[in-house]
């Protein structure tokens, strides 16, 4: 008879506060998969080596985004990998900028 493996809520975590993370947080690797990373660990690990954000990771994995951040918690924690928030743009553009961005048009 196969047992079922168990499920990562209850293996992942140790019910510490999880880490500031929303589906648009960017996820870069900063290390390589130790010999004692889980197979969960070792897949985000291979996945970061570019910025994913954890909507992304949550999907190739095919695993609930709280899932997905219980690992990285824990993963942050370890160093392995390092979480980047997004860029927040201006609600009103820069005038300069739009100004050099017509003037660069009209030369055209």
């Amino acid at each position: 008879m196969r047992r079922n493996p168990e499920r990562m809520f209850v293996v992942g975590g140790d019910g510490e506060a999880r880490a500031d993370l929303d589906l648009v947080t960017l996820i870069v690797a900063r290390a390589e998969p130790p010999p004692s990373s889980t197979p969960e660990q070792s897949a985000l690990l291979r996945l970061c080596t570019a910025p994913l954000s954890v909507a992304e990771l949550s999907a190739y994995l095919s695993l609930p985004f709280s899932v997905v951040t219980v690992v990285l918690t824990d993963m942050l924690a370890d160093e392995l990998v390092e979480a980047h928030k997004p860029l927040v743009r201006q609600s009103v553009a820069d005038r300069s900028l739009l100004e050099a961005v017509m003037h660069g048009l009209q030369k055209l």
